[in-house]
């Protein structure tokens, strides 16, 4: 209680003015970070609950705060960070992971709304070992939980929307990467996914690739216009379709944006032309 207390004490001086809000903003990285290493240290759940309230009640205040596009939290492995490079859109992410009770995901989308004013939008979600689906969309009720760790806005037919790149640890056996499309409605409610993937001559809302969750998996952008990853393999043929023993086998496809469709590539040259 007395650390929750300290941290208020630390956080309620964000928003007072430049100086205060920089100091403030230090103080409140020094107390994230040792929030953060009890973490590390720590496997019981009741503490890591205690913990990640404290969190939310820092990030809670920096995002209300008027230096949430121009300060960033640095030397924080576990805390998610992005903005878009149009700076209209900023998230911040992280995931707590608990033994005896379902983990779980926080994301905050900061949006920018003109004249100094943000529009904040605050998602929880819990793991699930059910697959993303790819037919549908996704809203802030029923979001399945994801780390984002890069964005690119897009605009087409006058509506913009952005790119996300993520990744979702909810299945024990399974790692997903994830490329989605975030937009907003016309009373400004967010919306996952968009009819722009076309592969297999389907096009889908978003797309999934899942491969054994002690394996990894590039998923980038290249460009503006095109986003690249490995392409994934079973480990044996008489391992197909299970997910589980999926991983890399050093070749790369793309989606590139043409016609008003992200179009999917096979076997494309990753290398940067330096």
């Amino acid at each position: 209680m007395k650390r929750i207390i300290v941290c208020l004490v630390i956080i309620a001086t964000i928003s007072t003015g430049t100086a205060n809000s920089q100091k403030a903003s230090n103080d409140a990285q020094r107390v994230l970070e040792k929030l953060y290493g009890r973490f590390i240290n720590n496997y019981n759940d009741t503490i890591r609950l205690r913990v990640n309230d404290s969190i939310k009640v820092i990030i809670e205040r920096y995002v209300k705060s008027d230096s949430v596009f121009s300060y960033r939290f640095k030397n924080l492995r576990y805390l998610g960070q992005i903005i878009s490079p149009d700076s209209s859109l900023k998230i911040i992410t992280w995931n707590l992971v608990l033994t005896k009770s379902p983990s779980r995901y926080f994301c905050y989308f900061i949006k920018k709304q003109g004249q100094g004013k943000n529009r904040i939008y605050r998602l929880e979600a819990a793991y699930r070992e059910d697959p993303i689906k790819l037919d549908t969309s996704y809203t802030e009720q029923d979001w399945y939980g994801a780390l984002y760790y890069d964005i690119r806005p897009y605009k087409y037919n006058n509506e913009k929307c952005w790119i996300l790149l993520g990744i979702d640890y909810g299945n024990p056996d399974i790692s997903r990467k994830i490329i989605d499309v975030l937009s907003f409605t016309s009373s400004d409610s967010i919306l996952f996914g968009k009819k722009w993937f076309e592969s297999a001559y389907k096009v889908r809302f978003r797309d999934v690739f899942e491969y054994a969750s002690n394996g990894m998996m590039s998923l980038r952008f290249k460009s503006d216009s095109s986003i690249v990853f490995d392409h994934l393999v079973p480990f044996s043929p008489f391992r197909k379709n299970d997910r589980q023993y999926y991983g890399p086998d050093y070749s790369n496809d793309a989606y590139n944006f043409s016609k008003g469709l992200w179009r999917l590539i096979i076997n494309v040259d990753a290398r940067n032309k330096e």
